[in-house]
């Protein structure tokens, strides 16, 4: 399912990449396709932000599965409630790491949205 998730997020994001290119391609006029390059160009910028300050949001998560684990090591609690502990410590681990893939696929398409935009910027 992880697999699936991962191929629909790369087909979407190269879908809008497909869709940036184009617009930029049938528009005729330089000023028009500047100005829908430049409005693309911000949309991009504005969601690589948000992918790469979500980076920072994992990294806590990551510090707070280390942190748990060490608090499990610690506890003397019972196996049961230490094997329960443990699976959802997994799977929180597991979704933080599809979560970065998935941010890495955005921020892949999302560079060279801007870097088409940019190419048909400078370009006459």
């Amino acid at each position: 399912m992880t697999f699936l998730s991962y191929a629909y997020r790369a087909l979407s994001n190269f879908v809008f990449l497909g869709l940036v290119y184009f617009s930029l391609n049938y528009l005729e006029k330089y000023e028009q396709r500047a100005i829908v390059a430049i409005l693309v160009f911000i949309y991009a910028a504005m969601h690589a932000f948000s992918a790469l300050r979500s980076f920072s949001f994992f990294q806590r998560i990551e510090r707070l599965e280390g942190e748990t684990r060490r608090l499990f090591a610690s506890s003397g609690e019972g196996p049961n409630s230490a094997a329960s502990r443990k699976q959802i410590v997994s799977d929180v681990t597991a979704l933080r790491h599809a979560g970065e893939i998935k941010a890495y696929i955005d921020l892949f398409f999302l560079a060279l949205v801007i870097l088409l935009c940019i190419a048909k910027i400078v370009t006459n």
